[in-house]
């Protein structure tokens, strides 16, 4: 099968140039083909952007145990219609992704129903370091340092410990400290204003457990992604671990705050919490400056109904993953970022980090995971068309300029004219950790 796109300009990991792009059988042939090259089907994408498909690094899709919230079919068509095309999922589900056999049961379900391509962390409890030495062709290991239940959170020491020093994979963490959440809970007790949470999940919290987990990174030389970095207090603790840190940003840290707590409640109650105005532009500046390599969605819905509830019974977590690149997208009409950061933070500085062959750029060899954008479209989020299955988003009514509109996965296309094809289907994606990690690769062709 051969597919020729035409007139449109590519964003490439340098430059974006004007340029035909010819994919055969699921791969980039050619980014400068010739206008007459032979083709099954011919897209003139004159006037749009083509962007190498999103890689979202962390989301919960909350298969098994939770579906009544998000299953792994409708986040994935989530995901086509907002040009994610690979997905990262963690593994708090029910039950969690502990286990070998636990984690294969997921990818099978995948194999089955999800639109695009994806993997599955392998979850750290205090006792499983066996299994997390077993584990193959996954991307890595999740550990809750904090906000988790059960036997995913892992606060002992020696327990951490074990885990740098003896497994292989690369690591990222949810890092907020246990007891300082839970002293500052007791401390707040009694208080139902949606508001305190960010005083529960405060500053101290995350800086306390990020400064824990570079440390292990860094005298046992393991790779480790800091996920959701929310505050400015913990940009700092980032470039001085190089290389064996990475670190990433959520879109509700970037334009959420506390101010934001009058209007919307607990639609933006997250873990880790929503900062100050300041943090928000600092972790701008951290992603402008390249200190956060990777933007991601922390996509983790709940149903309405339970958000409404009084806090604390209210529960953390948003959906985002269909509306991520928009966002982003809006943030390049403004001028306050450009069209090839996007794609660094969103699809390059992913793919490089967790060592997904193939992924993350629009180059030859490449796999054919493809977004095409109309940069001048405007339209307004509203609740009642989102693709996510809990029908709501905390940028419902906003308008956005630069929208998806027709995404490929492997030379398929998925999404197409607002509509999402039902026969396509993606693949597990493939890791070489020998070959990855960011700064191996930073300014190389990658892997």
């Amino acid at each position: 099968m051969k597919t020729l796109i035409c007139n449109a300009d590519v964003v490439l990991p340098g430059s974006i140039e004007r340029t035909h792009v010819l994919i055969v059988d699921g791969k980039i042939a050619a980014v400068d083909a010739s206008l007459n090259s032979t083709a099954d089907e011919k897209f003139d994408a004159r006037g749009l952007l083509l962007f190498p498909g999103v890689i979202d690094d962390q989301v919960h899709f909350r298969e098994p145990g939770l579906t009544h919230k998000e299953d792994l079919e409708t986040a994935s068509r989530a995901c086509a219609a907002g040009g994610v095309t690979t997905f990262l999922e963690m593994p708090n589900t029910k039950p969690p992704a502990t286990t070998v056999p636990l984690l294969e049961q997921k990818y099978a379900r995948a194999s089955q129903v999800s639109r695009v391509h994806y993997g599955f962390y392998m979850g750290a409890t205090c006792h499983n370091i066996q299994e997390l030495k077993q584990a193959t062709n996954v991307p890595g290991i999740k550990i809750f340092i904090g906000s988790s239940t059960g036997d995913l959170l892992v606060d002992d020491q020696q327990a951490l410990e074990t885990i740098f020093a003896e497994t292989e994979l690369p690591i990222c963490a949810h890092c907020e400290d246990e007891s300082t959440v839970r002293a500052n809970a007791k401390k707040f007790e009694g208080i139902t204003d949606v508001a305190i949470h960010s005083q529960i999940r405060d500053h101290e919290a995350a800086i306390i457990a990020t400064r824990r987990a570079i440390d292990l990174a860094c005298r046992h030389r393991h790779r480790f992604h800091v996920l959701h970095v929310s505050t400015a207090d913990e940009i700092p603790l980032l470039p001085a671990a190089r290389p064996w840190i990475t670190a990433e940003v959520c879109p509700h840290h970037l334009f959420f705050s506390v101010d934001d707590y009058e209007r919307l409640g607990s639609l933006i109650q997250m873990n880790p919490s929503i900062k100050f105005p300041l943090d928000c532009t600092q972790l701008w500046q951290g992603l402008k400056r390249g200190l956060i390599q990777v933007i991601a969605t922390d996509h983790a819905p709940h149903l309405l109904s339970e958000k409404e509830l009084p806090y604390p019974q209210s529960p953390s977590g948003l959906p985002a993953v269909e509306n991520s690149l928009a966002l982003l997208l809006h943030q390049a009409s403004l001028g306050h970022c450009t069209y090839q950061e996007i794609a660094s933070w969103m699809s390059d500085g992913p793919a490089r980090i967790w060592g997904l062959v193939g992924k993350g750029r629009i180059d030859v060899g490449y796999d054919a995971d493809l977004v095409l954008v109309d940069p001048h479209l405007k339209k307004t989020i509203r609740n009642e068309e989102q693709w996510t299955k809990s029908k709501w988003s905390p940028w419902h009514g906003e308008t956005l300029t630069g929208w998806p509109v027709q995404t490929w996965v492997r030379g398929k296309v998925v999404y197409q004219q607002g509509q999402v094809m039902d026969d396509v289907r993606g693949e597990r994606v493939r890791c070489d950790h020998q070959r990855g990690g960011y700064w191996a690769t930073e300014g190389g062709i990658g892997i």
